[in-house]
């Protein structure tokens, strides 16, 4: 059943990136390749296009209101996807600029005197996050490294306690 469920989930995904199906036949001479009339399709069309159908109803399903109205005129999962994409990553160069502005928090990040461990974790997780959501991901020995950089003075025994204690590479945030 599990592989039933990933197959069917991959050809979603499938249908997603690529595009939808659109069942074609061959015809004339010399030989053309031309859509199919809903009359002409068989079982494996009908299943096909049903995953176009599918597809679309997965993405339209999970986003808000406001969402939807940007999506509306989308004729298929693949458009709606990649409206989807602009409007939440944007272009290249929009998605370049977020990259940059998140690498220069985490760079200057620090924790405020008046602020709890807590919050601090919640702010610099946010961080963490949409740039791995970006595509940039930062080495989990690396921004645990961080964290103990940036904590104040008072907690300057428990970061050596730490560091001398652990390996960075297999701690865990907790």
């Amino acid at each position: 059943m599990d592989d039933f469920i990933m197959a069917e989930d991959s050809e979603l995904w499938d249908v997603i990136c690529d595009g939808p199906f659109v069942p074609m036949k061959t015809i004339g001479e010399p030989a053309m390749t031309v859509p199919k009339t809903k009359k002409e399709y068989n079982d494996v069309d009908c299943k096909a296009i049903e995953k176009n159908f599918r597809a679309n109803k997965i993405l339209i399903c999970g986003i808000r209101l406001d969402e939807y109205n940007r999506i509306f005129a989308c004729q298929s999962a693949k458009e709606v996807w990649e409206a989807l994409q602009t409007s939440h990553e944007g272009t290249t160069r929009v998605k370049q600029s977020k990259i940059d502005m998140l690498t220069t928090e985490y760079e200057l990040f620090r924790m405020k005197d008046d602020e709890s461990i807590q919050d601090m974790h919640t702010c610099f997780t946010f961080i963490i996050n949409e740039l791995h959501y970006l595509g940039e991901i930062i080495p989990r020995n690396k921004f645990f490294r961080k964290i103990l950089s940036v904590l104040p003075g008072s907690w300057e025994s428990k970061v050596n306690a730490i560091i001398e204690a652990k390996d960075l590479q297999k701690l865990t945030i907790d």
